[in-house]
């Protein structure tokens, strides 16, 4: 079948006409558009799509190359109603880092993609926990890729652990046989799926770095996982080992002071990440990557709960949910 024959849909997509000032403001509306695919692209039918932060973020104007008008959304799940040979039915999800910001993306019942960007579904997962898997896990393992995955017997140490990047990023670090200490801000307990013990650090009650090095017996964590950025700076660099590495991915304060001395004496590799710069097709990649965990049990996706899942005429209320901290992963359901 050639992209000329293949066909076009009427499809529901919520849409943003202009940036507003913050997530109260938003006036999502859902319009009609026709879509139909290239060439090398599928076109898929949405069982659901997830809203992250960034989404929000792009619509309140803090991503300057968000463009306007557009269809928000970068993760999803769904089927191949026209495509490739041999793609038509295949059950699949996906994320990207320029869907929804760049253009037009997955808040909508169906969605135009490169062929190679999406990755077969597994069976165990519903649609709502398949399209809460992207930017987390994205995010969680492209940061390790980048740093090196952790080994048996190398420690990682996770700030902001209850966090979705970080409860993505205990799940892969425990699958691969390391050890994990995660610090949270005030008293709690691990909340997400693991396959080995987390011990857990209370930032608001003991020194990190302190704690850190009397549970690793002086040598300190192979690897930080900094999901909060410069709050946690400073008990990060203090914390790692020599030859260390930080994963950075967040940033509230854009400034922070470090001691360059202790930064090159200790060897260590600071990796920024940002999954706003991967491609629909790079994102596929890394997706590829966790399937064996997802199909073995060793990486689970988030439970959705039924009151963070939301219709498309109801896309403000799902925003405002996000911006406002939620804890629970927020799906669209078409």
């Amino acid at each position: 079948m050639s992209a000329a024959d293949s066909k076009t849909v009427d499809a529901r997509c919520v849409r943003l006409n202009a940036k507003a000032e913050n997530a109260a403001a938003l006036a999502p509306r859902v319009e009609h558009h026709g879509l139909a695919r290239g060439a090398n692209d599928v076109l898929i039918e949405m069982k659901a799509a997830a809203v992250n932060p960034s989404d929000v973020k792009a619509a309140t104007g803090l991503m300057p190359y968000a463009v306007f008008p557009r269809t928000p959304g970068r993760d999803y799940a769904g089927v191949v109603i026209d495509g490739p040979a041999g793609t038509i039915g295949r059950e699949v999800f996906g994320s990207s880092g320029d869907l929804g910001i760049r253009r037009d993306g997955t808040h909508a019942t169906h969605l135009v993609v490169e062929a190679d960007a999406v990755v077969e579904k597994p069976k165990a997962v519903s649609w709502e926990e398949a399209a809460g898997i992207g930017v987390p896990f994205v995010t969680a393992m492209e940061g390790f890729r980048r740093a090196g995955l952790p080994k048996p017997g190398e420690t990682v140490l996770v700030m902001g652990v209850n966090g979705k990047v970080g409860q993505a990023a205990v799940q892969i670090a425990t699958w691969q046989g390391a050890r994990v200490i995660g610090v949270v801000r005030k008293a709690e307990a691990y909340e997400g799926h693991s396959n080995a013990p987390v011990e857990v650090i209370d930032a608001s009650a003991i020194d990190i770095a302190a704690r850190v090095r009397e549970v690793t017996g002086g040598k300190g964590a192979d690897i930080v996982f900094n999901t909060v950025g410069d709050p946690y700076f400073q008990a990060a660099h203090k914390s790692l080992a020599l030859r260390g590495r930080q994963i950075l991915i967040a940033a509230i304060d854009r400034i922070v002071q470090f001691n360059i001395l202790e930064f090159y004496r200790g060897q260590h590799t600071y990796v920024g990440i940002d999954t706003l710069g991967l491609s629909s097709t790079a994102t596929g990649a890394v997706l590829r990557d966790l399937g064996p965990g997802f199909a073995s049990g060793h990486l689970k996706p988030f439970p959705i709960k039924e009151g963070a899942i939301y219709a498309l005429e109801r896309a403000k209320e799902a925003y405002v949910a996000v911006a406002g901290s939620s804890r629970d992963r927020v799906i669209l359901k078409p």
